[in-house]
């Protein structure tokens, strides 16, 4: 998954969800190491401080955790990552949602326009 990062939003935020999305993926499975914060950095193009930033936040959230000696992993706690995951799909959900009551979309429209997403992907 490329850093596809916008200069429309902070860069700080887009980190956190894209590395969001690579623990999501599986592409850094549950316990895995993560590269350093300087490889992170470089191949975002990035500033590390920035980086930095971002991993400590998922820190915090609990999606990371730092060890003295074998530096980042993902956490094993797979109920954390389902929860993490859920409540950053509802943030999207309610974004999009929020888009088309403003175009005037009522529930009922909202959801035939997703049935007919869903059929036609299942193409």
């Amino acid at each position: 998954m490329p850093w596809d990062l916008k200069s429309d939003r902070p860069i700080y935020t887009q980190l956190i969800e894209m590395i969001e999305l690579k623990i999501f993926s599986g592409e850094y499975p549950l316990g895995s190491n993560l590269p350093s914060v300087r490889d992170l950095a470089n191949e975002a193009s990035v500033n590390p401080n920035t980086m930095q930033r971002a991993l400590a936040r998922l820190e915090e959230d609990g999606l990371i955790v730092t060890h003295r000696t074998r530096g980042r992993t993902i956490t094993e706690d797979a109920d954390m990552i389902k929860k993490a995951k859920s409540r950053l799909a509802k943030t999207h959900i309610a974004g999009f949602l929020e888009k088309m009551k403003l175009m005037g979309f009522d529930k009922d429209e909202v959801l035939v326009l997703i049935n007919e997403m869903i059929e036609e992907m299942k193409k």
